[in-house]
Parts: structure tokens; sequence; C-alpha cells
């Protein structure tokens, strides 16, 4: 059968039966649709009945948000689905009112999916003709839409029948005083606020943003973690960029609630508009951010605000994260599974000597650059080191000596004649004019020098060259690369390891960070990140990842060739 882009998976079994049978639904689902899948709750639908089913509001309850979260939660196996429960029927007590009209959504559904079976099983035409008129009349579809009736496999046997009734997990838990029962109603709120980092929206992100767009009726304040409050996040240099969040976010919001107005703010201290919005309602939060949570609600009340109803959402497990990942759905773990990926396309350098692959390698200082070049010495990588071609740049004969001593005058050398490199340093750091001068002299220079090392590098045979270089792209090296591979560590630890390896003062170090490019820019020249910031084996498990994955680029790229 085809694989579908998008689809629809209309669910019709009652909740307390279908969760036993989620996991065997979704393996099928996951078979037909490719990228991204919507899912409708009408528990107790009949398709096969004389008459047209109508679509029916779902009364929220507290089993219902736990459904949304035991969803997302097996959801997540399947990497390669982004899953939208679609959340505009599910209303609270007291308010039934049923939309008429059409929903749109980012994705228009090729395919619509139920969980509802015949009883022989087949494909019976009635039936999916009903599924194809019911979801064309709740939302926008592709015009040709196909329809499926699942078959999960069940195994050979049906899930006993004593749990089918055994409740959900309690992943959504209201902090006291509201009451908590699974079939307990849930009420409604005009205004409530949900605050996060949504890098990289993943399924711990859409319970949080699902379960807050079923409380609020009329209005959701989201908060976007941005400039200090993302400082302390692992590989924060990976973060997507605050507008990308921002849009992705949208899309998926307007999606699951359209009805739905959204305020989304940039988060840029703890509280955020939660801390001081008069017309908010509630706040949903995680158990990580419980003690916010708590934090926000005695701020209100210190400024004669009422406090928020706190919604806390339990985190999501990774089923199958690895050493060093953590046991949670998060972004960090999102992020540190892109070190050694490919981020964007490399660069064709038909000027580079034939067979040759040019990577340059770079970061900041006391980043580990150097550790990560002799690994991939260690692979197999022909090295060419910057500031060796330096030295041989500025010792006497060489092709940067005479201009330097010219520009600079004899006082810089030794008795010897040897440049005197300290008295040379103390007199372009902190002049950007002096520096200047020099660099103009000596990056051309090493530039000639690398490239004569790369015919040296093909005459011993080798099909990668590595050029080590801390300011490959201040000095425009990149232009003679593949790939800029950059090895990142947060700016506290790459203090740490300066203070520690040259005996610099703390001040002193953060002064030479300063005068570098950061972390950030780096990377977004980059092809491949990698990072030091744990144990050596991990380190050598990236830089291998990296580089396998590199052979292969190269295999496609001499296959096409």
């Amino acid at each position: 059968m085809a694989v579908f882009r998008s689809g629809l998976l209309v669910l019709t079994t009652p909740l307390t039966s279908l969760a036993p049978r989620l996991a065997p639904i979704l393996t099928s689902a996951a078979r037909l649709v490719n990228h991204t899948l919507y899912v409708h709750l009408q528990p107790g639908m009949n398709l096969a009945g004389p008459a047209q089913p109508q679509p029916k509001p779902v009364q929220m309850t507290f089993e219902v948000l736990d459904f949304i979260a035991h969803f997302y939660a097996g959801a997540s196996l399947h990497r390669h689905l982004d899953v939208r429960i679609l959340v505009s029927n599910i209303l609270p007590k007291n308010l039934c009112i049923r939309s008429t009209s059409v929903q749109n959504l980012a994705h228009p559904p090729e395919v619509v999916l139920t969980d509802f079976q015949t009883l022989d099983g087949s494909q019976y035409n009635p039936v999916k003709q009903q599924l194809e008129r019911y979801a064309t009349s709740c939302y926008s579809c592709c015009p040709h839409l196909t329809s499926v009736l699942l078959c999960p496999d069940y195994g050979t046997q049906e899930p006993p029948v004593e749990s089918l009734n055994v409740p959900l997990h309690a992943a959504i838990r209201p902090v006291s005083p509201i009451p908590r029962a699974p079939k307990q109603p849930v009420r409604g709120y005009r205004r409530g606020a949900v605050g996060g980092t949504f890098d990289r929206l993943h399924n711990a992100h859409k319970v949080l943003l699902s379960v807050a767009c079923a409380l609020a009726q009329e209005m959701l304040v989201v908060g976007v973690a941005d400039q200090d409050l993302l400082k302390s996040k692992l590989l924060p240099e990976l973060l997507q960029p605050y507008a990308q969040r921002v849009e992705r976010l949208t899309e998926f919001l307007v999606d699951i609630k359209p009805s739905l107005a959204f305020d989304i703010i940039p988060l840029l201290d703890p509280y955020g508009p939660a801390g001081s919005d008069p017309f908010l309602e509630f706040l949903v939060i995680s158990e990580e951010t419980y003690r916010g949570g708590m934090a926000v609600n005695r701020f209100r009340l210190e400024n004669q605000l009422e406090e928020l109803a706190l919604y806390q959402i339990q985190l999501l497990k990774e089923q199958n994260h690895k050493e060093n990942e953590e046991d949670k759905i998060s972004s960090s773990t999102f992020r540190y599974r892109i070190l050694g990926n490919l981020l964007q396309p490399p660069h064709k350098r038909p000027e580079l000597p034939l067979g040759l692959y040019v990577l340059g390698l770079t970061g900041i200082s006391g980043s580990g650059k150097s550790s990560v070049a002799q690994r991939l010495k260690g692979l197999g990588a022909f090295i060419i080191d910057s500031d060796q071609l330096g030295h041989r740049a500025y010792a006497p004969g060489g092709p940067a000596y005479q201009p330097v001593v010219e520009a600079f005058g004899t006082d810089i050398l030794h008795q010897d004649g040897i440049i005197n490199r300290k008295i040379l340093g103390s007199r372009v750091f902190g002049n950007k004019k002096q520096m200047k001068i020099l660099t103009d002299i000596v990056w051309p220079v090493i530039e000639k020098l690398a490239r004569k090392e790369m015919n040296v590098a093909v005459a011993e045979g080798k099909n990668v060259c590595v050029i080590d270089a801390a300011v490959l792209l201040e000095a425009g090296w990149q232009n003679m690369v593949h790939e800029v591979w950059t090895v990142v560590i947060p700016e506290t630890e790459a203090v740490r390891r300066i203070v520690e390896r040259d005996g610099l003062s703390e001040a002193a170090a953060q002064s030479r960070l300063q005068n570098q490019m950061s972390g950030q820019q780096l990377v977004e020249k980059s092809h491949v990140v990698l990072s030091t910031l744990w144990e050596p084996h991990i380190t050598q498990r990236q830089v291998e990842k990296a580089w396998n994955l590199l052979q292969k680029r190269i295999a496609k790229t001499q296959a096409q060739a």
C-alpha cells in the first residue's frame, strides 16, 4: 500500500479499551503515514450504522487528558511522525458548543485511518465511505482522500479483559485543591499560560501545549524562553533561533485548536507574564518546573494578584535512550543526537586537488579542537596544523618574516633574529588597526602554505585533509574547504581549561574568548558540530560517527561524478 505524507487517524474505541491497543494501532498507522499524523478522538462512534455519523463533543475529563499524554508517549517510538492530537472537540463541563465549520489543517490529510473494524475485518466500502464523509465534514482534506480501516497486529490474542478497564496512569496532576479522578470533568478557563524553550518541538512539549489548549477557551499566553534563559541549556549553540521555534510552535497550536487566540511572547525571566498578568487563571507546568510554578504564585500573592490554578504534567520517558542521554524526552537529547550530523550541504570546491576532501576544523580557545584533530588523524585524515604553518611563516627566511619586521620594527626580534611573538602579540592585542596589519600579512601566507600541504596529502594517498585552525572563519579559509567542523563547549568550561592549561587568570581567559568569534557564531557557519564536554570515549564516539557519515558522503559524491 502507498505511503502518505499526511494522515488523519479517527479513534472510535472507548478510551479505557483503547489504551492497551494503542501501540499496535500506532505501528499500523506509522507504516502508512511518513510525516504528519493528525488524531481525532470520537470514542463510541459507529461507522457501520445506517445513518451518517456526526461529530460530537468529547467531554474533557482527566481520563481524556491522561490519554493525550499516553498517546504522545507511545508515538515517540515513531520518530518520523509529527503527531498532532486535535482538541477542538474536547470541551469542558457545561460547554457543549459544536462547531459546524470545517477546520483547516496545515497539512491536509491524504489518507484517513481508523481503529474501527468491521465484523469480518474487511475493508468494507460503505464503512470507508462513511469515514471519508465524516473526515471531510470536520477537516480540510486532500481532494482525492483515501480511507483505510487499520488492521493492527494485536498478537495471537486480544488484550486481557482485566486490562481494558484499568485506569490510565495519571499523567496530569492538578495541584491541590483541584479534585482529581479519571472520570472527573475538568473545568475550562478563559485565559491561561504555558512556557518553555520549545526547541525542536517534541512530544513532551506537545503534551504541555495540548493540555493548555484544552483548558483555555479564549486565550493562551505562550512564553518562549530566550536570551539569558538559554545560557544554562545543554549545547545552546544548537538551539533553533527564536523565530524558527515560534514559527513551528504557531503552526502546531493553530492546527490543534484554531478557535483560541494565542499570544506568543519571548520569556526573558523566570516569572514571565504568568507573574504579572491579572487576567490569567491557570498555568500548565511540568514536574521539572513545579517549583517555578509555586514561585510564580508566591510572586503573584506578593503583588496582590490571585494565584493561578496549576496543572502539572508528568515527564515523558525516553524508552530508547542511550549512554549520556537523558531518560526523558527532551530537547537536550535531540541536540546531543545532532552532534556529528551534517547540518547543511557541503561546498563544492572544484579548484581543490582532485580526490581530496578538505575539512576546516575550528572552535573557541579551550574547546578541545586539537584533540579532535588527533582523533581524526587516527581515523586516517591528513592534518594541516595552521599554528605550525604560522611558525614556518614567521621563521627567519619564512615568507612572512621580512614583511612583519618591516611593518613592526626590529625591536620585535630576539637577539638571534627570531621574531619574539610575545612582544609582537602585545603590540597587536586589543589594537584592531595593528592586528589587521599583521593578519593581512600572515593569513594569506598561511593559506598558500596550506594549499601546498594539500598536495602533500594527495601524494601520500590521503582522501581527507583537515585544516586545524582557530581563526578559520575570521581568516576566510572556509573558502578552501568543503565543510566546516566546529568543536563547542560552554564558555565556563573553556575558561576553566584555559586557566589550567595556560596558567592565565580567569579574567585573562575571558578576555581571550571575547576577542574570538563565539561558539554560536561559529556554529551558524558550520556543517558539522562536535563537543568535548564529556568523557573521552564519548568524544571518540562522536568523531567516529561524524567520520563514518563523511565517508558515506564522499562515496556518494564520487559515485555521482
